[in-house]
């Protein structure tokens, strides 16, 4: 004779046969590619809006790297210009740093040689960008030439206010990237925070910012997320990279960058973060892929 112990596991058995059977049409629904993309969306967090850059997997197509972008959960694809956004929207992507009016690294809005071109450039482009329904364009300041920090940001702000009426308009915002000074960039003005947001400060917008390159800040400054709590009001946008060499952000390089994401959720940052470095590994995707799961806190 069956106990009271005996029957309640029974019981239990078939209600969990039950609910399997039930739940296998609703299983076999999404075939093995479905499945896959549903569960690389689901399993990131949510808290940082994944992005990786465009020129850093320059062997790939573009087309495979789109592909790859979406299964793994970003949003988008940095520093794509619009001859290339309607591939990046078969794949239901976004250009999150969207570039192509700038003229050069070197010649940028600290030199007013360059003004009447640059004005022009992003006139065009903000309105490009603003069609397309993407928010950020990419500005740089420009090298030094022998020219003094308070030249370079009477001419920076001179010049940028000639556009940022239109960027406000048009809802783009334009965001000057922060690179060293001392190991890939020479002589390039915009290479301290304090220099970068200074000049927004002058620019008085809010669709004026920088992008903070904690690459090549690490590299010219340190300090990283100190700078990022006291300074997040000007960061609009985020890239990674390893130091040194730019290559994978894990182990092998000197940079802890769960800590640094933490950071930059903790201030609340709602823009995007790109992945910048220079895979070293045969699998660049799987490269990739690792530094999305670093960064994902």
């Amino acid at each position: 004779m069956a106990t009271d112990q005996n029957r309640r596991k029974a019981i239990k058995h078939i209600l969990a046969g039950s609910a399997v059977v039930a739940a296998g049409p609703a299983l076999s629904a999404f075939t093995p590619a479905e499945k896959k993309e549903k569960d690389s969306m689901t399993s990131l967090k949510g808290n940082i809006k994944h992005s990786v850059c465009r020129w850093c997997y320059g062997g790939i197509e573009l087309n495979e790297l789109a592909a790859a972008a979406k299964e793994i959960g970003l949003v988008g694809i940095d520093l794509v210009g619009p001859k290339d956004w309607a591939t990046l929207k078969k794949y239901d992507l976004i250009s999150t740093m969207c570039n192509g009016a700038e003229i050069s690294l070197t010649k940028g809005w600290n030199d007013k040689q360059y003004h009447d071109t640059l004005i022009k450039n992003y006139t065009e482009h903000i309105e490009l960008v603003a069609q397309a329904g993407y928010t950020n364009l990419i500005c740089f300041s420009g090298s030094r030439n022998g020219m003094d920090d308070e030249t370079g940001l009477k001419n920076c702000t001179e010049g940028l206010k000639q556009i940022i009426g239109l960027a406000e308009k048009k809802g783009v915002t334009i965001q000057m990237e922060l690179l060293n000074s001392k190991v890939d960039h020479k002589d390039y003005m915009c290479d301290r925070t304090p220099w970068g947001v200074e000049l927004c400060k002058r620019i008085g917008s809010p669709n004026f910012k920088l992008l903070y390159d904690i690459y090549h800040m690490q590299i010219d400054e340190g300090d990283v997320i100190r700078t990022i709590r006291d300074h997040h009001q000007y960061l609009g946008h985020y890239h990674t990279g390893g130091v040194p060499g730019r290559h994978e952000i894990d182990e092998s390089q000197e940079l802890y960058y769960p800590a640094i994401m933490r950071a930059i959720v903790g201030v609340g940052h709602k823009g995007y973060v790109a992945q910048e470095f220079i895979p070293a590994a045969a699998d660049k995707l799987g490269s990739l892929r690792a530094a999305i799961k670093i960064c994902d806190v």
